[in-house]
């Protein structure tokens, strides 16, 4: 199902109250969701630069450097259940995303 809650775990520093939790419709919205995260990271980054461009390379070494990032996706079938996923999972999740939105 395309319509999965997803629940998105992310933790920028070694700080546990650094951590916070957002949820989203579905998986291809939190992916967006990460997307975004890192975007408000690049403009608080370079507040002079009116406008952000960034490669896929780039978000992925953001990712990579987040003490946390993993995401709990609700199970189509036993809705009670939430599948965790880890960082390289939603690499790929994202990469298939961008290329989607590419093919459009």
């Amino acid at each position: 199902s395309l319509q999965s809650h997803t629940i998105l775990l992310i933790q920028p520093s070694a700080k546990p109250e650094s951590r916070t939790y957002s949820d989203y419709e579905t998986k291809d919205e939190c992916m967006e969701g990460v997307c975004k995260i890192f975007e408000e990271y690049l403009k608080k980054s370079n507040p002079s630069t009116p406008s952000i461009t960034y490669d896929i390379s780039q978000l992925f070494d953001y990712i990579d450097n987040l003490t946390d990032l993993s995401c709990l996706v609700q199970h189509p079938k036993q809705t009670s259940l939430y599948e965790p996923h880890n960082k390289e999972w939603i690499k790929e999740n994202i990469y298939i995303m961008l290329r989607k939105q590419a093919g459009k």
